[in-house]
């Protein structure tokens, strides 16, 4: 049973070189930052992207900084706009900019900062295969992966798709940052199981900070 009200303190759980899981690391926070979620998503509201092989992602998302990330069928990109309203993506809240700030420097990256927050929304069943970060400009910048909500099965693998993965559940509040020999190992999402989250009802979030440019 969750506790809303624990004050345990974060840990880290190391996963690969240059690659940790802080947990706990936004627990406390997670209030704020799902009322941040929603404002971002009042102006740009969430939506299911289209793969280039012209597939429905299970998960709907949408994003927040100077630039975001989509998919159409035109391929994977970075843009200062939304493809489909044609407006700058929302800006980044500065709460979301501090945590990463700080969990990046925590995690051994000091210095980090993030020009896009993609922001996902999961729903029971829904997954994110197997896939690398390899869209950014500059790859020696860390990923950091908030996760919010329900619980949720991580992959985290080697430098090719076929490789072993480790599988770890991620929590309301955990905090996964990887980077230097780790930046390019494949990584992903198995399907939500259903539930009940006190604060995020039946879905799982999570904010994926980059340096895109």
């Amino acid at each position: 049973m969750l506790d809303l009200f624990s004050g345990e303190a974060p840990w880290q759980e190391p996963l690969a070189e240059g690659a940790v899981i802080i947990r706990r690391r936004a627990f406390d926070q997670g209030e704020a930052l799902l009322d941040e979620i929603a404002r971002v998503a009042q102006i740009n509201p969430f939506a299911h992207r289209i793969t280039p092989g012209g597939y429905r992602m299970s998960v709907a998302m949408t994003n927040c900084g100077d630039v975001g990330w989509s998919s159409d069928i035109r391929g994977y990109q970075y843009s200062e706009k939304d493809s489909h309203s044609h407006q700058p993506w929302p800006a980044m809240p500065g709460l979301f900019r501090q945590l990463a700030q700080e969990a990046a420097a925590e995690a051994g990256f000091p210095g980090f900062n993030p020009d896009a927050c993609l922001i996902n929304r999961y729903a029971p069943e829904a997954k994110l295969t197997l896939h690398q970060d390899k869209d950014e400009r500059d790859l020696q910048q860390p990923i950091v992966s908030v996760s919010l909500g329900l619980p949720a099965v991580f992959q985290f693998g080697g430098f090719e798709r076929g490789d072993s993965t480790q599988k770890v559940l991620l929590e309301h509040g955990d905090v996964v940052v990887w980077g230097g020999p780790s930046r390019l190992r494949y990584h992903g999402i198995l399907p939500l199981k259903a539930g009940v989250h006190p604060l995020a009802g039946a879905f799982r979030y999570n904010l994926t900070f980059r340096r895109a440019f």
